[in-house]
């Protein structure tokens, strides 16, 4: 039986290495303070769209009913559910939640339905903060192997060009320039003509930002990022298409894939400023450059079911992953097949030797060992 569409199955290596990308990301949030939060997947419509309610996003929320005739909706992000668990928290209150949430939207090759966010969010924030959730993002896509650049905007300098050039439907036109890793310059410009806003991607390339009230977000944010060692790039025409965005916001990413890997910004929970960035799990899986091994050690067990077992426990002591089989050829083709770095003999002679037979599957290579040599060879 197949999926629903826009919804997967992970097994094997795939599931592994989504593991492996979210202890990388938990490891980093911890090393800053964040707490764990978990929320439920499913809340009432109504305080799912409260102050978000023209959002595109809202209008891909799957809706559904309880045997109450409730009017409920799968979560499609987890920012909206901080309203309810930071309320009387002590400041700064910071959180990381990874989870699945769900849009119905349409399909495509990086869009799915169901997908895994990894949030961080500050409640109680300045420009430090802004600065460390992107030190954060640095530390987590460098440590995965990913190649990435930051981008950055201000909500307030976009709108005050946009008060400048006598622009209206100040939030409509941030939906369309939003769409411009979606669509090409020349549709969005199209767009943007219902509004008198077709000039405008024009106008974002050539201003010069330095002379406006507002650039002191992206000053400021420079400042303090360079303390981090973080480097960043201000990109007049990115958007972020939500409208509870008010201060700076954030984009990052791959050439090795269009859409934006992590994303996020500045925003008001209950009037205190805050900010907080997500990221991508299923898109991460993607582009992470990992080594993930489920079992580290085979032992192949010749006729000593005793000691072999004994040697296994000794292992998994030791914190080695590690598997028994009973035939020498049949464990070698298992080895290889589900890619186990070694594999190590238990027969009659390496008990009376006490050395055992250690076998680098990569590299074809056999040594005797002690035990508790082979326990470091292994680590």
């Amino acid at each position: 039986m197949e999926t629903v569409k826009g919804f997967q199955d992970f097994t094997g290596e795939e599931a592994l290495k989504r593991e492996k990308i979210r202890k990388v990301l938990i490891e980093n949030f911890r090393l800053y303070g964040f707490e764990p939060a978990e929320t439920p997947t499913i809340e009432y419509e109504e305080f799912m769209k409260k102050g978000n309610e023209n959002d595109e996003v809202v209008s891909d929320i799957f809706r559904l009913k309880d045997r109450g005739k409730r009017e409920l909706a799968l979560r499609y992000e987890f920012t909206f559910q901080l309203r309810r668990i930071a309320k009387n928290k002590k400041l700064p209150y910071k959180r990381y939640q990874i989870g699945s949430v769900f849009r119905d939207e349409p399909v495509t090759s990086n869009r799915f339905r169901e997908f895994t966010q990894c949030d961080i969010d500050v409640i109680g924030s300045g420009y430090k903060e802004d600065a460390e959730v992107l030190k954060i993002t640095s530390r987590v896509l460098s440590e995965l192997g990913i190649k990435f650049e930051i981008f950055v905007n201000s909500r307030r300098l976009l709108n005050e060009l946009l008060d400048k050039n006598g622009i209206k439907d100040k939030e409509e036109v941030i939906k369309e320039l939003d769409k411009l890793d979606k669509l090409t310059e020349k549709e969005v410009k199209d767009n943007l003509k219902k509004y008198k806003a077709e000039k405008l991607i024009d106008v974002l390339k050539k201003t010069d930002f330095t002379k406006f009230e507002n650039y002191k977000d992206i000053s400021e944010l420079e400042r303090y990022c360079k303390y981090f060692g973080v480097k960043i790039k201000f990109l007049p025409t990115l958007a972020r298409g939500l409208s509870y965005y008010n201060g700076n916001i954030f984009e990052i990413k791959s050439k090795s894939m269009k859409e934006t890997i992590v994303g996020g910004g500045s925003y008001l929970i209950d009037n205190i400023q805050s900010t907080g960035l997500s990221f991508g799990l299923d898109r991460l899986q993607k582009l992470a450059n990992v080594e993930v091994y489920n079992v580290q050690c085979l032992i192949i067990n010749i006729q000593q079911d005793k000691e072999s077992f004994e040697f296994a426990e000794f292992l998994r002591e030791n914190k080695i992953r590690t598997i028994i089989l009973d035939k020498i050829s049949k464990g070698l083709d298992y080895a290889n097949m589900m890619k186990i770095p070694f594999v190590v003999f238990v027969g009659k002679e390496e008990i009376k030797n006490k050395k055992f037979k250690l076998k680098d599957m990569e590299s074809g290579k056999e040594v005797l060992l002690k035990k508790e040599d082979i326990v470091k060879k292994i680590i």
